[in-house]
């Protein structure tokens, strides 16, 4: 039976791109949002389901964090990291000193502010659910752009006016694969925890940071988000060296967890470049 893949889309978003990366031989199905993505997996709708949780020019990707955190039981399987390189596209024709209108979803906007702030400083800018906001751009009336891919382009019919948009050369995103349970021990792996405490006093993370330390176990980010109870209470997010099943991992893993108000394993996976 062939595996499904749903996705955050329409076709022609870099979502897309990483989900054929994954796995070009699987059936992949379009979802509007990372919510909608989290709950095909979750129903049985799909199998897997691929979405970006950071850039490195914005940082993280907070609907795919907030997911992880409060809404979902789906845990992490497997990351991708894919280079990204913004387009302008318009309907065929369209000149530069025409476009009144530019459609992008947030995070591309962002990573091209400044190419869109010297050349189209008056231009409005119209909120797109991804980034295959040329489909909306095609379809407006008046001469508009749209911030998407060479791939969006030629599934629409648009005509690409400027390549390689983007503030910085070296952008690129991590995506990751969301499935009901992670990946095997593969000896060269990367865990994502989140915590929380119910009091808040001088030195309450940097203990609980030394469980790491201490067993010279390496943490590749750390971060906060808002916990959503109230003002000031925040839940932390780790990404860390090493699989949970690793036994000094597991060992640090279960000293945190009696440390914290709330513990949650966010999944074992692959650390990537690394995968056989």
């Amino acid at each position: 039976m062939t595996k499904k893949i749903a996705y955050f889309g329409p076709a022609g978003t870099f979502t897309e791109g990483a989900a054929l990366m994954h796995d070009s031989e699987s059936q992949l199905l379009p979802f509007s949002s990372i919510a909608a993505v989290a709950s095909a997996v979750e129903t049985g709708m799909a199998d897997e389901g691929v979405v970006p949780i950071e850039n490195s020019l914005e940082g993280s990707v907070t609907d795919t964090l907030d997911l992880l955190i409060h809404e979902s039981s789906l845990v992490i399987r497997k990351e991708l990291v894919l280079p990204i390189d913004h387009c302008l596209l318009v309907r065929p024709g369209t000149q530069a000193h025409e476009i009144k209108v530019l459609f992008s979803h947030p995070q591309p906007l962002g990573q091209c502010r400044r190419f869109i702030e010297r050349c189209f400083p008056k231009a409005e800018v119209v909120a797109a659910l991804s980034t295959a906001a040329v489909e909306e751009m095609m379809a407006y009336d008046s001469p508009s752009a749209a911030i998407g891919t060479k791939r969006a382009a030629e599934l629409y019919g648009a005509e690409i006016l400027a390549l390689h948009i983007q503030d910085q050369s070296s952008n690129v995103t991590r995506f990751v694969v969301l499935a009901p349970t992670d990946h095997q021990r593969t000896g060269f792996d990367k865990t994502s925890i989140c915590f929380y405490f119910a009091e808040d006093h001088p030195g309450t993370l940097c203990q609980v940071l030394e469980e790491f330390a201490q067993r010279g176990i390496n943490l590749a980010k750390i971060e906060s988000r808002p916990s959503k109870e109230s003002l000031g209470k925040y839940f932390f997010l780790v990404d860390l060296e090493g699989h949970r099943q690793d036994s000094v991992v597991a060992v640090a893993l279960e000293r945190v967890r009696e440390r914290t108000a709330l513990f949650k394993i966010l999944g074992s996976y692959p650390r990537f470049g690394d995968m056989k």
